[in-house]
This record gives C-alpha cells, sequence and structure tokens, in this order.
C-alpha cells in the first residue's frame, strides 16, 4: 500500500496542477468563440472527461506514464481568434475538423512528418504570437485592477521562485480569495457540472481561422513536445495509438464544447520522471491517477465557470497570461534560434501578434502564410547567391595545373619511422 502511496499523490498533483494552472485559459478561449455560460462549462467538463478516459485507456493498455491534457496554446489561439461568423456552432464544427485531422495524423503518418517538417522558428513565432495577448494581460491588470492584481502577481513571482510549479495555483487561489472578499458571492450562480450538446455547423473561415491553425499549434506545441518529454525520461509510448486516441477523444468532445485534447508537455515531466515513482516500470500509476484525478475535476467546472464570471475579465486573463509566460519565453527561444530563420520568424510573429483578420480569416494562418513566404524567399535568394558567387569564380586552367611540380619524395617517406617502442 506505501508503495502506491507516491505514484498516486504524483498524480493527483499533475491533476491539480494541470487543471488549476490553465482552466482559465480554456475558459477563456471558448468564451471567446461566442460560447455561453452553460457552453463554456460543458466544454470544460467535456475536456476533463476526455483527458481522463484517454489518460487511464493508454496508462492501463501501454503501462507507460501518458499523460493527457487539453490544448493551452489551442485555447490562447481561441482567445486570439475570437468570435466567428455562424457562432460557437461553427466554432464546435471547426474543433470537431481538428480533431478528425489529429486523427488523420494518426492514420497516415506522412501527415505527421508534414507537421513536423514546419520550420522550428516559424512554429515558435506563431506560437509566441497567439501567447503574447494573454501574456500582457497582467499588466493591464495592474493598471485596472491593482487591488485584486497586486497580489496576485506578486503570489506567482514569489512561488515562482521558492515553488515553481505551485506558481499558478498559488496565483489562483489569491485571485479566488480576492473574488471572494470583493464580489457578490456564489449564493446566486448555479455551480453544478453541465452537459450541454452543440449541433455542430461549418463554414469556410471558421475551417481556416480555427480548424488548420488549433491542429498545427496542438500538433507542434503539444504532441511533439510531448513525445521529446517523455524520450528524455526513457519512454517511447506509441505515437500512433496517441494520436488516434487523443484525435477521437477530441472530436467527440467538441459535440459538448470541448477544444482539442492531446499529450501533456509540461505536466508529463511530474508523472514520468523519478519524483512519481523510483521504478520507471510503475510511474504509468501516476499518469492513470492523472486521469481519474481529471475527471472529478471536470465535476466541478460549473463552479470553476462561475469563479471565472464573477470577476473581473481581465483578472482572469491575468492568470492565464502568468500560466503561458513560461510557454510564451520558450516559444520566443525556439523563433530565434536559428540566425538563418530569425527573419522569418520576426514576420509570422509580428502579423500573429497583430489580431489581423483578412477575409474572415484570423491572424494566426496569415502569420504563418506571411513567415513561410518570407523563408522561401531567402531561401530562394541564398540559392541564387551561392549560384553567382560559383559561376563568378573562374576555374583553374588545365596548364596551371600542370605547373604544380609533384614532391620528389612523398610524404610517407619523408617521415622517419619512429624506433621501436618501449613495449
Amino acid at each position: 500500500m506505501t508503495r502506491l502511496l507516491q505514484p498516486v499523490l504524483a498524480g493527483v498533483v499533475t491533476a491539480l496542477v494541470g487543471f488549476a494552472s490553465s482552466f482559465a485559459v480554456v475558459l477563456a478561449g471558448l468564451r471567446a468563440v461566442g460560447a455561453d455560460q452553460r457552453q463554456a462549462t460543458s466544454g470544460l467538463l467535456a475536456l476533463c472527461v476526455a483527458i481522463g478516459v484517454v489518460s487511464i485507456w493508454m496508462g492501463l493498455r501501454q503501462r507507460v506514464p501518458i499523460t493527457i491534457a487539453w490544448s493551452t496554446p489551442g485555447a490562447a489561439l481561441l482567445v486570439a481568434t475570437g468570435a466567428v461568423e455562424g457562432g460557437f456552432p461553427v466554432a464546435v464544427g471547426a474543433f470537431a475538423v481538428s480533431g478528425l485531422l489529429i486523427t488523420a495524423a494518426g492514420l497516415f503518418p506522412t501527415l505527421g512528418r508534414w507537421i513536423a517538417a514546419i520550420p522550428t522558428p516559424i512554429a515558435g513565432a506563431m506560437l509566441a504570437g497567439v501567447l503574447l495577448n494573454l501574456c500582457v494581460a497582467p499588466v493591464r491588470a495592474l493598471a485596472e485592477v491593482p487591488l485584486m492584481a497586486g497580489p496576485v502577481v506578486l503570489t506567482w513571482a514569489l512561488l515562482s521562485r521558492f515553488a515553481r510549479k505551485w506558481a499558478v495555483p498559488g496565483a489562483l487561489l489569491v485571485a479566488v480569495v480576492a473574488i471572494a472578499l470583493t464580489g457578490p458571492g456564489l449564493g446566486a450562480v448555479d455551480v453544478r457540472p453541465v452537459i450541454e450538446p452543440t449541433l455542430p455547423s461549418w463554414n469556410a473561415q471558421a475551417m481556416i481561422s480555427i480548424a488548420l491553425p488549433l491542429f498545427l499549434v496542438t500538433m507542434a506545441s503539444q504532441n511533439v513536445p510531448g513525445m521529446a518529454v517523455m524520450a528524455g525520461y526513457g519512454y517511447r509510448p506509441p505515437l500512433r495509438g496517441i494520436l488516434l486516441s487523443t484525435g477521437l477523444a477530441g472530436t467527440l468532445g467538441a459535440l459538448l464544447g470541448g477544444h482539442a485534447v492531446n499529450l501533456a508537455a509540461i505536466t508529463a515531466a511530474l508523472t514520468a520522471g523519478p519524483d512519481a515513482d523510483p521504478d520507471p516500470g510503475r510511474r504509468w500509476i501516476a499518469s492513470v491517477t492523472a486521469g481519474a484525478s481529471m475527471i472529478v475535476l471536470g465535476i466541478g467546472s460549473g463552479l470553476a465557470t462561475a469563479l471565472v464570471l464573477l470577476s473581473p475579465p481581465v483578472l482572469i486573463e491575468a492568470v492565464a497570461g502568468l500560466a503561458l509566460i513560461g510557454a510564451l519565453a520558450s516559444a520566443i527561444t525556439a523563433a530565434i534560434s536559428e540566425p538563418e530563420g530569425r527573419e522569418a520568424a520576426v514576420v509570422t510573429f509580428v502579423v500573429t501578434a497583430s489580431g489581423l483578420t483578412l477575409l474572415g480569416v484570423g491572424a494566426a494562418f496569415w502569420g504563418l502564410v506571411a513567415g513561410g513566404l518570407m523563408m522561401l524567399l531567402h531561401r530562394r535568394r541564398k540559392i541564387s547567391r551561392a549560384v553567382s558567387v560559383e559561376q563568378a569564380v573562374p576555374k583553374p586552367a588545365v596548364s596551371e595545373e600542370r605547373t604544380v611540380p609533384e614532391p620528389a619524395v612523398s610524404v610517407e617517406q619523408a617521415v622517419p619511422k619512429p624506433a621501436a617502442s618501449v613495449e
């Protein structure tokens, strides 16, 4: 029994950290694309159940600590995209298509390789542009509601120094206390879990603005890094099974308002590392426990949504922004890591962060297009320069080659052989 305690506690902590650190981002994203209170609550519950079911299934089947999470960068993308024509049903249709694309990536490995082939600077810059707006929310909150935001930011800063994994949950707890002290209370709010199906609909604008960028962000910023984290701890789980499971779960969860589920990247280290269990063969218990805990936390989705509704919007956005500071830092690092792709990455970042909407299509797509064209242009210029330099350098004449005298004695003959060795 005592041997089970460590991985079980690690799993509970993983679920608490994963839920508390980013549920505000998820709710902000769902509300941004048109969800009302009930639809947002249902979406959060659907995500928790999908995460729990896939985590438990994969952990028991593979005996590997495969931790599943919702797509936090994907939720930030929804905030940056905003409402689309057709409202939340169209967004739900885009969520379902994104899930089907993830499933297709599992069925057809070539599609997964294409996503992995997206240049790292472009992918990092697009993600950084998506995250920027939320990450400046703490600054706006300090200006608009300083008495509430000040303690939240200070708590986050101190805990990020002394207890990093509890920094965002601690900041959230302080925000909850501030809301309780200044808000109207939870008496008039229904905190029960909600199941609210939404009949999806589709249009081209949502496919380009939401479905495709959500698929790309989820694959490039969650599934690929998640596999890298697992490999760092010596695990090689089957990517095909993970993509099929999360894709199908995301597609079904979309009908209840959930946007995307995927392989965890950050919280994966909490279940795959030695803190979960000294024995690598027993760490799957932690991921299974994390899945079960997420289902339990999903039951409290109504309370989570109520807290968001009772607080000043900028305060919850501030908590979400603090949760994404680390992700923004990683994205910027990836964007500028390669000098050759730096200009294209900056173009991608600027266009994505601008919030541009052109022809009804959001900025993330145009940022990807602009950066890709810029990189292609510079690559062609580099090739043309290489060709011109090669043409400008004259080839030596045959007679010049003959004027070089051959050495009278070969190098091998010129070097004296060593005497017999000491041995």
